[in-house]
């Protein structure tokens, strides 16, 4: 359903910013009920782009800005590789991935290890044995981070990470100490990593999780946890956003973190 609540968001910001009608004028206008925008507007039900079109025209836009509008939901409406159910790779990496794609800034937390987004090969083959995953099932799970990974250099994305995390080698110390090199190249790359100090107690961080950012509507926020990932959104996500204020007063800054990465890839 992200995909719905993101263009129900950006419905009812065209309806407030573009028109002066109500929701209960709207929906006249468009011959709807007002139930049913409400549901629209918040992505709780699933709109078609002649749907769109037609509050569009209810909202008397120019011909030239609803089909440029339109032109932008028909091209991210198309399928992704995550529409389809891959084996051996739980099911909600497919709706995190259409979140990501559709978020405008990502912020990772991690806590027992480096974010999925920044993995190496060996990183995350070493992660997903340590979890438990069927080894006939690894490779495929890889593929998904994989893609996944693409997504970086066209979001904004943050990365906090423990100090500790650093120098737990997922892989082996070999693959450790290529992991953080990749972290490096991932700084060079624009892509923020930032250090988490140890003994720190300012932030009880308890699990990992991914805040993500979209345009006109709230937060989303992921929870991985061993026996599946859930979601979170609007109200639910406010204590993550508080913690985030935090974690960006106490993490180190981006090129402190770099000298403490490069200093950990030299000690023996």
């Amino acid at each position: 359903m992200s995909r719905d609540r993101i263009i129900g968001a950006r419905l009812r910001a065209i309806r407030n910013e573009k028109t002066t009608l109500s929701l209960e004028q709207a929906a006249a206008e468009a011959q709807w009920s007002p139930s049913r925008l409400s549901r629209t507007e918040r992505g709780l039900r699933q709109v078609t782009l002649e749907e769109v079109a037609v509050l569009l025209t209810a909202y008397r836009l120019p011909v030239s800005a609803r089909e440029e509008i339109l032109a932008e939901m028909r091209a991210g409406s198309s399928s992704g590789w995550w529409d389809r159910a891959l084996p051996g790779v739980p099911p909600e990496v497919g709706a995190l991935a259409s979140y990501e794609a559709d978020a405008e800034a990502l912020v990772d937390v991690s806590v027992t290890a480096i974010p999925g987004l920044l993995h190496t090969y060996e990183t995350a083959v070493g992660v997903m044995q340590a979890d438990g995953a069927a080894r006939r099932d690894i490779e495929t799970r890889w593929m998904a981070r994989l893609r996944r990974q693409q997504i970086l250099g066209s979001v904004s994305y943050t990365a906090f990470i423990p100090q500790d995390v650093l120098r737990l080698p997922y892989g082996g110390e070999r693959a450790r100490k290529v992991q953080l090199e990749h972290l490096l190249c991932a700084q060079d790359r624009g892509i923020s990593v930032r250090i988490i100090p140890d003994h720190q107690t300012q932030v009880l961080l308890l699990h990992s999780w991914l805040w993500m950012r979209f345009p006109n509507t709230g937060p989303v926020l992921h929870i991985e946890l061993a026996a599946g990932g859930f979601f979170l959104h609007d109200q639910d996500v406010r204590p993550y956003s508080t913690a985030l204020d935090r974690l960006n007063k106490i993490a180190l800054s981006q090129t402190a973190s770099r000298t403490l990465i490069s200093d950990l890839m030299e000690a023996p």
